[in-house]
């Protein structure tokens, strides 16, 4: 049997027989390191630990501190889920099974529905095969050989069809299992410490609605049972804050089928925290030099052909609307109207830079299975706005809206967030605008500003906007799931694309920088992620309720008015609940609105010209006169406070 050579991470090397196995190897470096390992790489691919290894190699062993490790454990622990299904219902088909961000699903055909009862037996067989020590081991499979097999699953038929090669592999757990998968998985279910189910729901099969309706098993899993209790305990926070739960329970907003998924209808109290919000952001951009315009929210299909989002876009947006001689499409952007008002006029270089802004609506033909409350959803409100620059303004542009953005978020009460500089892919030449030096050139400044800010960031290759690189503001949710809710791009080939111009200091016409940028994402999604962060008791200056007065009894409801009438004329939001109920349950209720101050009067209030004033968080503040309580929640709206 001839050798082979094995170079580990640290640059030593091993003289082994062929055949020989990654866990054979680990065991050889160290018992403990042979106990952890959950999956190798060689050569820089995943691969099996009991694999044998054919040619000489880079080998590393990767256990339970190796993040893609994890990655490998979820799948298998989907293959465990895959395998006790079939176990206790023969006659469900399998789809896919891989492993997610967050743990893993398996999706299956079956005419009778899964049910929560269901859930349970199956998360009890898995443990049951769990305990067998169940190998998973892999098999090498000729084509032909493969679609006779499965000649009557049709899903496997179609994978089988159109990834595999003339020989594919397939993964065996226990005897009873088999599954189409090109791997890697870990040596044994004994590996398989800590898991969980969690849900089903429907999920159409390769994500197509025109496909056959599949059932969607979710479940997680850890390398230990405290990590995986640790992740349900986030779980159940997340399920206690959920803007839609919350959404529905405070009033903030509804959705109704009449108007159509991903369209929500905006309640008055959250109609008033999204005015608010917008009043903040539309007072912080004046004060910086924003000149704020309305613009149409359609326009013709030439506009985006125009522009390119057409052509790279026009998949995630509404169809055409045939009108008489023309076609008109709802905008998914507001850029191509920002620059037609820039090109409404000669510009001088003096006049540069030109800030144009707006609160604009847009509409975007998102999927119905990817549509949630406020999060996600078909029509949004921008806080948008494009800098139209000479190229020696961009680092003091981009500057002053980073500035802009951490302002808002100290003011919205946000701390965790993450800078991600988003770059083209260079290898997809389809997604992108071909222009290397535009996009070496748009990188190297954003990479240049962020440096010279010295603020961290991470780079992510393939996300940039099809026009040029962004710098994309990460915010997590309690799951540590991040979104993107800031940007801020930069651009040089829309301007070349409506041939935009300014007339420089030698008197020739040149081509201005645009600089695309959100300060606080669009309504919809910015406050969805507040009525998360905040479980929705808003700060007070948010808050769509600030005060509400809570007459004892119906002899002080004359004067429980009085003191609404002092503090709306204040400019407060206050309301006043005249229900001849008892105060201890109307205190009650205003706590379940999340109402920041509850005002109690009474005779001794009313005699003395007084309010009892109860907080939402630190229950009763004692008594003080009616101008006294207006002037401190005056000064705590007025400058924003995230106190109460």
């Amino acid at each position: 049997m001839s050798s082979l050579t094995v170079t580990l991470p640290d640059g030593s090397k091993q003289s082994v027989p062929e055949g020989t196995r990654p866990i054979d190897v680990a065991k050889s470096i160290s018992p403990r390191l042979a106990a952890d390992a959950i999956v190798a790489r060689v050569n820089g691919e995943l691969f099996d630990l009991t694999r044998p290894l054919e040619t000489d190699s880079q080998l590393e062993i990767l256990t339970t501190k190796s993040p893609d490790a994890l990655q490998v454990y979820r799948h298998s622990t989907a293959h465990l889920l895959a395998a006790a299904v079939l176990e206790l219902y023969p006659e469900t088909q399998l789809g896919i099974g891989p492993p997610t961000e967050t743990g893993f699903y398996y999706d299956f055909q079956r005419e009778t529905k899964f049910t929560p009862e269901d859930l349970e037996k199956i998360e009890a067989r898995m443990h049951e095969l769990q305990a067998k020590n169940l190998p998973f081991e892999r098999k090498l499979t000729e084509k032909a050989a493969g679609l006779e097999k499965y000649k009557n699953d049709w899903m496997k038929r179609e994978l089988i069809q159109e990834r595999a090669g003339d020989v594919f592999t397939e993964y065996t757990l226990g005897p009873n299992f088999i599954d189409f998968c090109r791997g890697p998985h870990v040596p044994s279910t004994e590996k398989l410490k800590a898991f969980k189910l969690l849900s089903i729901a429907g999920a159409y099969w390769k994500g197509n609605e025109k496909n056959p309706q599949l059932q969607r098993i979710y479940g997680t899993a850890f390398f230990t049972p405290k990590e995986l209790q640790d992740y349900l305990n986030r779980l159940e926070e997340a399920k206690k804050r959920d803007h839609r739960k919350i959404g529905k329970e405070l009033e903030l907003f509804a959705v109704n089928e009449l108007v159509g998924a991903g369209l929500p209808l905006w309640l008055p109290k959250g109609a008033t925290v999204r005015r608010v919000l917008e009043e903040y952001i539309l007072e912080k951009e004046r004060q910086s030099g924003y000149q704020h315009v309305y613009t149409p929210d359609l326009a013709k299909v030439d506009l985006y052909k125009t522009s390119g989002h057409w052509e790279h876009y026009h998949e995630d947006m509404f169809p055409p609307m045939d009108l008489e001689t023309e076609q008109m499409v709802l905008r998914p952007m507001n850029c191509p109207h920002h620059i037609l008002i820039y090109k409404s006029k000669m510009r001088s270089y003096r006049d540069l830079p030109v800030r144009i802004a707006e609160l604009g609506t847009m509409y975007r033909y998102e999927r119905s299975g990817v549509l949630s409350g406020l999060s996600r959803v078909r029509c949004m409100t921008l806080n948008d706005a494009h800098i139209f620059c000479t190229p020696d303004q961009i680092k003091d542009e981009f500057t002053k809206v980073m500035q802009l953005v951490e302002l808002a978020y100290k003011d919205l009460g946000i701390k965790q967030y993450t800078y991600r500089l988003s770059l083209r892919d260079k290898a997809n030449t389809a997604k992108y605008v071909a222009n290397d030096e535009m996009w070496t050139l748009a990188e190297r400044v954003l990479r240049e500003a962020m440096d010279s800010l010295q603020l961290p960031y991470v780079e992510a290759p393939g996300e940039a906007a099809f026009y040029g690189p962004k710098l994309d503001i990460q915010l997590a949710d309690v799951m540590g799931h991040e979104e993107t809710y800031s940007t801020i791009q930069i651009d040089f080939h829309l301007p070349n694309q409506f041939d935009l111009g300014y007339i420089a200091p030698d008197g020739r016409e040149h081509r201005p920088v645009m600089i695309h940028r959100a300060i606080v994402s669009t309504m919809e999604r910015m406050i969805s992620y507040l009525i998360e962060l905040y479980a929705g008791a808003f700060p007070v200056w948010l808050a769509p309720v600030q005060a509400i007065v809570l007459p004892i009894a119906d002899r002080q409801n004359e004067y429980a008015r009085q003191v609404l009438e002092k503090l709306l004329a204040a400019g407060l939001r206050a309301e006043l609940d005249e229900r001849s109920d008892k105060i201890n349950f109307k205190i009650r209720e205003a706590q379940l609105q999340k109402i920041p101050y509850m005002l109690v009067v009474g005779d001794r209030e009313a005699q003395a010209g007084q309010v009892a004033v109860r907080n939402r968080k630190h229950g009763d503040r004692g008594a003080v006169t009616v101008d006294d309580f207006v002037s401190h929640l005056a000064q705590l709206n007025s400058t924003r406070s995230l106190e109460e």
